[in-house]
């Protein structure tokens, strides 16, 4: 295997590792995760400006990086609307719970 069929691998098993993490909703991983692509991706880049790799077997694992950075965008977009919303419907419960702590203290006279 030449070091270039192992770098694509390489990309290979951290876009699949990516996939996963994403699945699971495990964010710590995929930042993890993250910090690697870029590495991984450079020396292929490098590899493709000087001619020893064709470009269509990186462009396909780019296009399928960039979908898999759109569904993540996505994935956070929507986790972090349901943090939003959880934490207005504390908020509510808090109000709630206080003006009610207020009524009950203080009865009409």
């Amino acid at each position: 295997m030449t070091a270039l069929q192992a770098q694509l691998e390489h990309l290979d098993r951290l876009m699949a590792d990516l996939g996963r993490a994403l699945a699971d909703k495990d964010w710590d991983a995929m930042a993890q995760l993250n910090d690697k692509v870029k590495p991984a991706v450079e020396p292929l880049m490098a590899a493709l400006e000087s001619g020893e790799l064709e470009p269509e077997p990186l462009r396909l694992r780019l296009e399928e990086l960039q979908q898999f950075i759109d569904a993540a965008d996505e994935s956070a977009h929507i986790a972090r609307k349901e943090a939003e919303d959880g934490l207005k419907g504390v908020n509510r419960n808090r109000s709630a719970a206080r003006a009610y702590q207020n009524i009950s203290s203080n009865p009409p006279k």
